[in-house]
């Protein structure tokens, strides 16, 4: 005779029923967007953030430039006449006349403030080096993005446009443009033409250098599923074309658009230091490193801060340039 199985359901503690809603939740992986991920990327990076903060610094200075001059300098184009020596027309005392009125000293032979004409150069550089960089970038995306979806003949004209302008002296050509221009233009008076100018054509310029990375991406994003699935489903040319390649594209026109703007900054520079930039009383840094070729010897602080100025602009946009290239990667670590 055996003995009754012990009946053990009756031992068993009730368990408290479980939420499927929340089993669900506990297992969810939370997911982190593109946006997020470059962004926690450019955290970590302290030597782009910190390219960044100064380009917000320079940005704000160049807007804000009346208000800074009113406060802490004079009128970028006021003689001092009373700062200089009477025999040799150099600033008084030592470094340049610094001091507690003129931060950064005064021009020798004018007199005028370097602080407010350092300030005010670089609304010129900014204004010029950003302007002609939305210039290039707007026609290169179009251009290259055209030349590569479609390909065949119209990818020939334009890839071949693009080594015509890319082989063009283009400081010659700005040279000899600016020395043939009207005093007036399209309602534009003074230094107006010329800033129009060098942004018309240093942006006509450069876009062939964004043209070929458009290009050369549009080909292999062309061939992508989702271009497939797209244009499976009825989608257009247009919608294709912008609504699914460019929005890939972003990346890496954003990378090259802030690198692009350091080296519209030094070509700002240099022809204003060759007389081809803004006239002058217009402050410039090119136009103050140009007068101050001669005073080197006399007065070294004349050069050294517009010199600086455009050194600090150029390395911040350099540094956030490559910290945001590698923000965007999408093979970079997480």
């Amino acid at each position: 005779m055996t003995a009754p199985l012990h009946d053990t359901t009756a031992e068993m503690e009730p368990t408290a029923p479980v939420d499927p809603a929340v089993a669900a939740d506990a297992k969810k992986v939370e997911g982190r967007s593109l946006k997020q991920i470059a962004w926690r990327r450019l955290k970590q990076d302290r030597v782009a953030l910190a390219g960044g903060l100064t380009i917000v610094f320079l940005v704000l200075v160049a807007i804000f430039a009346p208000v800074i001059v009113s406060l802490l300098g004079h009128p970028p184009t006021e003689f001092h006449q009373d700062q200089l020596e009477e025999l040799t027309n150099l600033p008084k005392g030592d470094l340049g006349g610094v001091s507690g009125d003129f931060l950064f000293g005064v021009e020798p032979n004018t007199g005028r403030d370097i602080f407010s004409r350092v300030v005010y150069g670089a609304r010129i550089s900014l204004l010029v080096a950003v302007l002609a960089a939305v210039v290039a970038v707007v026609l290169g995306t179009l251009f290259g993005i055209i030349a590569g979806y479609f390909g065949g003949w119209v990818d020939s004209v334009i890839s071949r446009a693009m080594d015509l302008l890319l082989s063009f002296p283009q400081l010659l050509f700005i040279i000899s443009l600016v020395s043939v221009l009207p005093d007036d233009l399209l309602g534009l008076t003074g230094s107006g033409v010329r800033v129009a100018v060098l942004i018309g054509v240093i942006g006509f310029f450069g876009w062939p250098y964004v043209g070929r990375i458009v290009r050369g991406q549009t080909l292999s994003l062309r061939e992508r599923e989702y271009v497939e699935a797209a244009r499976s489903l009825g989608g257009g040319r247009r919608h294709i074309l912008f609504r699914e390649l460019l929005p890939n594209l972003v990346a890496p026109i954003t990378v090259y658009a802030t690198l692009m703007i350091p080296t519209n900054i030094l070509t700002e520079a240099a022809l204003s230091f060759l007389g081809a930039g803004v006239r002058p009383p217009t402050a410039s840094w090119g136009g103050m490193m140009r007068d101050a070729l001669g005073m080197y010897e006399h007065d070294p602080m004349f050069m050294v801060f517009p010199g600086l100025a455009i050194f600090v602009t150029v390395l911040a946009f350099n540094l956030f340039g490559d910290g945001l290239r590698d923000a965007l990667d999408p093979k970079g670590s997480r």
